[in-house]
This record gives C-alpha cells, sequence and structure tokens, in this order.
C-alpha cells in the first residue's frame, strides 16, 4: 500500500516522456483498489496546468524529481479524456487500459468508493 510520504513525493514530481519531451508535473494519484498501489497519475499541461490527462505508471521509473514514462508525448496527448472527479469508472478504466495498450481488457469490478487520494496540487 502506498504511504502518504510516498504519495507526496510523486505529487512532487515533473513528468516526461520516453522521448524526452516534458509533459507536466503530476496533478493527482489514483490507486489500485484492491492492492493500494499508485497505479495513475493525471499530468497537469496546456494553458496554466489545466489540463490532465491520465497516465499509467506501469513501466515508469523515477530519478530526483522526475517520473519518466513508458510512453511518448504523442500517446499521452491523445489519451482519451476522462474527467478528473475523484472516481475513475470501469468504462473510462478500459478506454484508458486499451489507449496505453495494457492489460487487463476488462478491470476488476469496483468497489464503488473513490480511489483517488484527495492530495490535490
Amino acid at each position: 500500500m502506498a504511504t502518504q510520504t510516498e504519495i507526496r513525493t510523486l505529487l512532487e514530481c515533473h513528468v516526461v516522456g520516453c522521448d524526452g519531451e516534458p509533459l507536466g508535473r503530476v496533478g493527482q494519484v489514483y490507486l489500485n483498489d484492491h492492492t493500494g498501489r499508485a497505479e495513475w497519475v493525471t499530468v497537469r499541461g496546456g494553458f496554466l496546468g489545466m489540463r490532465q490527462t491520465f497516465v499509467p505508471l506501469a513501466g515508469s521509473h523515477r530519478t530526483a524529481g522526475e517520473i519518466v514514462l513508458a510512453f511518448d508525448g504523442e500517446k499521452v496527448r491523445t489519451a482519451p479524456g476522462v474527467a478528473v472527479d475523484g472516481l475513475l469508472t470501469a468504462p473510462e478504466e478500459v478506454a484508458l487500459y486499451r489507449h496505453y495498450g495494457l492489460g487487463p481488457a476488462v478491470p476488476a469490478p469496483r468497489t464503488g468508493r473513490h480511489d483517488r487520494l484527495g492530495l490535490d496540487i
């Protein structure tokens, strides 16, 4: 399970594509309902960081103050638009998994509770 300290550390990171393109800063951290581990983050980008895009942490690695994704900037920019409202629904999650070419094709059943940690920057 992710600790508050681990999550706060993620919230302080810049996000970079695997192609070296700077994409923005972490906006929010989403945890897996079953494992409690950080699975997705949103990347704040665009004008004044108003746009947030979901990106998976699968395959990424962290360096000092930076998360380098397993995906390039183009893949992140073309991700499905998903509202950052505290709950990632099963259909939204399926669309994101498909976009990024990740499994599972169908996510585990949701518990109905919010999976976003309430730590916005």
